[in-house]
Order: C-alpha cells, then sequence, then structure tokens
C-alpha cells in the first residue's frame, strides 16, 4: 500500500529538517547522505524518494530558514511577526543577535553557519542564500525610515551585513567573554542604526 500525500510530505520536512540540523554543525560537505537519513530514521534509498542530489536538499534547507519562526525557536527573545518598522527592525535585531541564537546551532541563520559551502555551491543554492538575505535586508530597512528606497535597500543590506558578520565571527571563537564581547558590540551598534 502506498504512503499516503500527507506522510511524503511530513517524510521531506523530517528529512530536510534533519539536513539543516547537520549542515549548520557540520557544514555541507562533511555531512553524507546515510548521516541525513539516520538522523530521520529513514534508509538512504528513500532519499532518492524526495530528492535527486544532496544539493536539491541543501537548497531545501535554506529554504526552509525563511519560514523560520525565531521567536518560536529561541525562547525568552521576543519576535512578532505582526510588528512593523523600528519595532520589528528592533526585534529582529535582538533575536539576530541574541545568545540563544548564538549558542543554539541547530538553529543558527544558514547565513552564519553556512557562508563557505554556499560560496562552492551552484546557482540554485545560492540564489536560495540571496533571497534569505533579502528578506532580513527588507525587514531590517523597512525600520530605517529613509525616504529613498535605494539609500533604505542599501541600509538595509548593511544592517543585515553588520549582523551576520559579527554572528559569524562570535561563532569562530571558544572563549566566551571575547564571543560575548563581539556580539554585544555588533548588537548595541545594529540597534543604533535603526535608531
Amino acid at each position: 500500500m502506498p504512503y499516503t500525500v500527507e506522510h511524503k510530505r511530513k517524510t521531506r520536512e523530517r528529512i530536510v529538517e534533519c539536513a539543516r540540523e547537520l549542515f549548520n554543525r557540520k557544514g555541507f560537505v562533511e555531512v553524507s547522505i546515510d548521516e541525513i537519513m539516520a538522523r530521520a530514521g529513514l534508509t538512504r534509498g528513500g532519499f532518492y524518494n524526495h530528492f535527486k542530489a544532496k544539493e536539491d536538499l541543501f537548497f531545501e534547507a535554506i529554504e526552509a530558514y525563511l519560514d523560520f519562526d525565531p521567536g518560536a525557536r529561541w525562547d525568552g527573545v521576543p519576535f512578532t511577526a505582526c510588528a512593523s518598522g523600528k519595532t520589528h527592525a528592533r526585534e529582529m535585531v535582538n533575536a539576530y543577535l541574541s545568545r540563544a541564537h548564538l549558542d543554539d546551532l541547530d538553529a543558527h541563520c544558514p547565513m552564519i553557519a553556512l557562508p563557505s559551502d554556499v560560496a562552492r555551491a551552484g546557482p540554485r543554492v545560492k540564489e536560495a542564500y540571496r533571497h534569505l538575505l533579502e528578506r532580513m535586508a527588507g525587514i531590517l530597512a523597512a525600520g530605517l525610515a529613509e525616504s529613498d528606497p535605494e539609500q533604505e535597500r542599501r541600509r538595509g543590506l548593511a544592517l543585515a551585513a553588520l549582523c551576520v558578520g559579527g554572528m559569524v565571527l562570535a561563532r569562530t571563537f571558544e572563549d566566551q567573554g571575547f564571543r560575548e564581547e563581539i556580539r554585544e558590540a555588533v548588537r548595541s551598534t545594529a540597534l543604533e542604526m535603526v535608531g
């Protein structure tokens, strides 16, 4: 008896979630299809019922982050999806640059965990990564209230780059004090930019 459409959808989502977490922890190259499928409680053969290649899964793992709700994942970090303007931008900065986000390796944004892997990936993965960056920059730009849309976009991109770059650097070091110093320096600077 064949599986239902709902069962196939949930299985695919489970594979994507397991892959996203493993990619965040180890990077794209270091994770095998066997490892992803074992974590999902499935066999390697089942992989090809859902994806043609590992890079297709990489694309979906990055795309899945577009629907990610930081408020649901990082307890105690306020993030209201229905907020707007400066409030939304401030909440995004605080959630993105939170200690909870820095410490939660499984839930890291792919922009923090995977920039080198994406740089070596194909165009489809790079496009998903770009969508993620543009979405973040757009939310941040909306809080800047610039009169010139081009200037607003540029500042939103700069603010997103500051947040991502700060977290990439903070994640690099094991010294907790230094990690916190970097994270807090970037958070306070980003909040000043938002106003």
